[in-house]
């Protein structure tokens, strides 16, 4: 549960950062796909919010909550592309937001190990 609740505040967090700038006028109104020839900071913050993992990040998230409050475990595979995930996006772009990745893939991945020491068979019940 506290994986999914640490991805929504993850994605909260990044949008409240890229949220203040200039672009969202030309976003809203349509000018990329228009042709308006837009600066290239436009394109780059635009990948960085509304063209971003943001959203699946906070839906994934939000899941995650739901089935840890209903008492299921996800399987570790969750955990580990989570990590796997964060450690492609540090390597490329250094210390960032994506070290605060690793807290829910390390929650997700130890839920997973202490359910199948504690109760075999039931993760794979969840997996199939």
């Amino acid at each position: 549960m506290w994986a999914g609740r640490t991805m929504v505040a993850i994605g909260v967090l990044h949008t409240l950062v890229f949220l203040p700038h200039p672009y969202w006028t030309d976003w809203l109104s349509g000018s990329a796909w228009r042709g308006v020839e837009l600066p290239d900071e436009a394109h780059i913050v635009f990948w960085a919010l509304p063209g971003s993992f943001v959203p699946v990040l906070i839906l994934l998230g939000l899941l995650v909550s739901r089935l840890g409050k209903r008492g299921e475990t996800l399987p570790a595979y969750m955990g580990w592309v989570l990590a796997g995930w964060c450690a492609v996006g540090l390597w490329f772009v250094g210390p960032s937001g994506f070290m605060f990745g690793f807290v829910p893939a390390g929650l997700l991945i130890a839920d997973s190990i202490r359910t199948r020491r504690t109760e075999p068979g039931r993760e794979a019940s969840l997996s199939a």
